[in-house]
């Protein structure tokens, strides 16, 4: 029972953590995939006929730690990319994070499997059970932040913030052109060019060139 009440309220923990530190969308994802993981590691353990013990807990709870870092990243990048890139749709920015995101997933999770593989095989039958748990853990929740985090969030539609209008063709004056009475001028491309190449200026609102 105590068991049950350190990953229940692990697992709230980390729900108010993600939403405050993201958006209440980015919360419910990510509880859903830790959810898929603990399930699925109980699943494991008891298919295999294992004994559930604190060492076993313990190991379920580092689990989801490991597994709600990899889906942190993941989010960042994606709240990123939703500034970014306000005119593409969601699918395009979800699938460019977790591209982006992939090589670090998958090199911290070799890593991290490497050392649990000789723990399993070298450490003995005290820390075997918890090193399968580790290692079906850290497996599932590389898959879960890739493949249910940010799956869950297509089904909400994410705020990007307001689109900001581009301001690529907005051009100083240089020098040759004159001063200006006043800084508050708003100049607009005309499509013309100038002897130095550019666009020239087209409009100058309540200030004039001198």
């Amino acid at each position: 029972i105590a068991g049950i009440y350190a990953v229940s309220l692990s697992l709230l923990t980390i729900m108010v953590y993600i939403w405050f530190r993201f958006e209440w969308q980015f919360s419910i994802a990510a509880i859903i995939a830790l959810i898929h993981d603990v399930i699925s590691t109980v699943g494991l353990f008891s298919f295999l006929q294992l004994e559930f013990n604190l060492a076993t807990i313990a190991a379920i709870l580092t689990t989801a730690g490991y597994s709600i870092n990899d889906t942190v990243v993941i989010f960042d990048r994606v709240r990123e990319n939703l500034r970014r890139y306000k005119s593409k749709d969601h699918y395009y920015i979800y699938n460019k994070s977790i591209n982006e995101t992939l090589s670090r997933t998958v090199i911290t999770s070799v890593t991290t499997l490497i050392a649990l593989f000789i723990i399993f095989f070298f450490g003995g039958a005290v820390l075997s059970d918890f090193a399968l748990a580790m290692i079906w853990g850290v497996s599932i929740g590389s898959f879960s932040s890739i493949f249910v985090a940010v799956s869950i969030l297509t089904f909400f539609d994410i705020n990007k913030g307001e689109k900001v209008e581009d301001q690529s063709n907005v051009i100083v004056p240089s020098p040759r052109h004159g001063n200006l009475q006043s800084d508050n001028v708003v100049f607009v491309n005309t499509g013309a060019a100038n002897p130095t190449g550019s666009k020239t200026i087209g409009a100058v609102t309540g200030n004039t060139f001198v």
